[in-house]
């Protein structure tokens, strides 16, 4: 069985990106650090949770461990909001014979308008089985070809199917264009990335408006009296699996579940394909101990089949793990045969062979009856005809309509209110509880690599290795005349240390003035950034964002750490006035400036150039640039301050210039 350390050297083999060698290089093999620093977290992470899995021997600790799962996955989501009124509206009816579709608009939050499709049997009865259709990553959405034969034949079968779309898909897609197409790609995932962004900067995610559209779709079954309450599902496939995982988690009202191709293991995922979409990401996951068999084990002793394909891109051997690790909770409450496994040698989709497990699994638990499962040929309907909407868009026919980047923002507003960070006491605190970072730090081991002599100065390559795993890669630029300790200056430039080392740069135009600079590559930055190409379809630094989310990191804490293992360094060299160590940051870097001031305050002055203004330009922007926010996210930060607070704590040790210089974090979308 390969380990975590092994699918990330594969993983590097595949996404290191050639780049051209400089004289101002450091060192070599920095392609992957990052990723190979948060796997060694990862890989403990996860054998801690395996020994306390493994104490689980009694229906008391099973108990115990859901209550724990729902309890600290509702916690990581950011929780839910209070039930309002769901308003539902019926659009229109089609008669199918057999069956007929209830076009349908509810509720779920406030003018946070579902777009749905009732199927329902045309037999007269007194109460139908219902299932929750959970829509994955389609443009289509619910009316997806594979996913629409799933509810169409759940209704020929007797059960009524809600099926509805989730943000950013179908009927709901939330930034479109001046021609009604979103501005974002890769449908509706690419949606669901941008506002996943801003939801973490609020302490929330976009799993929690995904979540809570299925849990009110069970509120609305229950006001149906063609529906039997006792008897409700939910079912779907991808990001549909997702969803309906994570209903079988946090909805105890469910009577059975059939999530397709999505579950695995972390192990397995970590690496090979990775991190994925927005709602598959919760914060401090495995810091919390957490893995995919925590979705299924709350559900347990009720019926529940994972369904999965060999050839899946979530790798098969991970359900497989995932499969006995629940199943053995499911036996310790003596219900392993409610636990169900159906694998198809076929790649990942709602293909035909899953969708007629489907049915069976659901006909034995919801119908009490043997069914053969098998689909007939059907006759679908396009997704125009189903839409619910008027144009076929929530945004372009319901005026007072919110979204998820709307409501998000909302939040942020009402919390940006009650921060602490605002009257600036225990604003250290509060920066360095964010961050991650401990009060107790050493400075970097230092290797020297080599000296390059320049007219009036010498350039020193220097490795600092801040902790275990993490060299960052400098340039020291030392005055051949002066005091004998100088002052000093830390340079940040997320476009890398040499970005302003050329002849007559800002880096050179402050040697010449008197000033040791130490440039630095902090991690993630110029000789250890990730490769800028996709891997299995997302973008590499996005991936490694999130990995760091998933231990309990983020990308600028770690980075602010690297900055202030850097001031140790300068303080203990012999040629520097320790009282006199300033910190000048561009673009991104004057945010880790700003973050590092306010840690130590024995850096004597910041200088920013073109730095954020605020994350909270970021809630507000309603198209932007995720690839520019990504490694600057920090969950929840905005509960508690802003850079603002940080800046008018920093009072006169800060010196902001604006300069045509990068691009700051919160740049809008052109």
């Amino acid at each position: 069985m390969r380990t975590i350390g092994v699918q990330a050297a594969l993983l590097l083999a595949i996404c290191a990106a050639s780049r051209a060698q400089s004289s101002l290089d450091v060192t070599s093999g920095l392609d992957g650090m990052v990723d190979r620093y948060l796997s060694a977290i990862a890989d403990q992470q996860l054998q801690e949770r395996a020994a306390q899995v493994g104490k689980i021997r009694t229906p008391v600790d099973v108990r115990a461990r859901q209550a724990y799962i729902h309890e600290t996955m509702l916690k990581e989501i950011g929780g839910f909001p209070e039930k309002s009124p769901l308003r539902p509206q019926t659009t229109g009816v089609l008669d199918r014979g057999d069956y007929k579709v209830e076009k349908l608009i509810f509720q779920s939050r406030p003018h946070f308008y579902v777009t749905a499709d009732v199927f329902v049997p045309a037999a007269a009865h007194g109460s139908y089985p219902a299932v929750i259709g959970v829509a994955g990553h389609s443009a289509d959405g619910k009316a997806y070809e594979s996913y629409q034969s799933v509810w169409v034949s759940l209704a020929k079968r007797g059960f009524v199917v809600l099926a509805f779309d989730p943000p950013g898909q179908g009927e709901r897609l939330e930034h479109l264009d001046a021609s009604g197409k979103s501005v974002y790609p890769a449908g509706g995932t690419g949606e669901h990335t941008a506002d996943g962004l801003q939801c973490l900067l609020t302490g929330s995610t976009f799993a929690a408006y995904e979540i809570w559209d299925g849990i009110r779709a069970f509120d609305y079954l229950l006001t149906r009296p063609d529906v039997d309450p006792k008897r409700i599902a939910v079912a779907g496939n991808s990001g549909g699996g997702t969803q309906s995982a994570y209903l079988a988690a946090f909805d105890p009202r469910l009577a059975a579940a059939a999530p397709s191709c999505y579950l695995t293991s972390w192990s397995r995922l970590w690496a090979g394909p990775g991190p994925q979409d927005a709602e598959q990401v919760f914060p401090d996951f495995l810091k919390d101990g957490l893995d995919f068999p925590d979705f299924l084990v709350p559900f347990a002793p009720k019926p529940l089949q994972m369904a999965t394909a060999t050839r899946d891109f979530f790798p098969i051997e991970g359900a497989h793990a995932t499969y006995d690790e629940a199943r053995r909770a499911y036996k310790i409450l003596d219900a392993d045969v409610h636990l169900g496994f159906f694998e198809y040698n076929d790649t990942h989709g709602w293909s035909k062979p899953r969708r007629e497990a489907t049915y069976r699994w659901l006909a034995r638990w919801l119908q009490g009856r043997d069914d053969d499962g098998t689909e007939p040929a059907l006759k679908l309907d396009k997704p125009d005809e189903l839409r619910a909407t008027r144009t076929g868009q929530v945004a372009t026919s319901i005026p007072d309509s919110q979204t998820v980047q709307s409501l998000n923002a909302a939040a942020a507003e009402q919390a940006y209110a009650r921060r602490a960070g605002a009257s600036g006491k225990d604003l250290q605190g509060l920066v360095r509880s964010r961050l991650r970072l401990s009060a107790r730090r050493e400075p970097a081991r230092v290797t020297n690599r080599g000296t390059i002599h320049r007219n009036g100065y010498l350039i020193e390559k220097l490795e600092l290795e801040t902790e275990r795993g993490i060299t960052v890669p400098a340039l020291a630029f030392v005055p051949a005349s002066g005091p004998a300790r100088k002052s000093s200056v830390i340079y940040l430039n997320p476009d890398g240390k040499a970005a302003g080392a050329q002849p007559g740069g800002p880096v050179e135009e402050m040697t010449r003035k008197g000033h040791i600079v130490l440039a630095i590559d902090v991690r993630g930055w110029g000789e250890s950034a990730p490769a800028t190409a996709k891997h299995e379809g997302y973008n590499t630094l996005y991936q490694t964002a999130m990995r760091a989310i998933l231990v309990g990191k983020n990308m600028p804490g770690m980075q602010t750490a690297d900055v202030l293992s850097a001031f140790e360094y300068l303080s203990s060299r012999n040629d520097v006035n320790r009282s006199h160590i300033s910190v000048y940051g561009t673009g991104k870097g004057g945010a880790l400036a700003l973050f590092a001031a306010e840690l130590e305050p024995r850096i004597e002055k910041v200088v920013t150039v073109n730095a954020p203004e605020s994350y909270m330009s970021v809630v507000h922007a309603s198209t932007y640039s995720a690839n520019d926010v990504v490694d600057s996210v920090i969950p929840g930060m905005l509960r508690d301050f802003d850079l603002a607070d940080v800046r008018r704590a920093l009072g006169s040790r800060l010196t902001v210039q604006q300069r045509p210089y990068g691009q700051s974090i919160h740049a809008p979308r052109q």
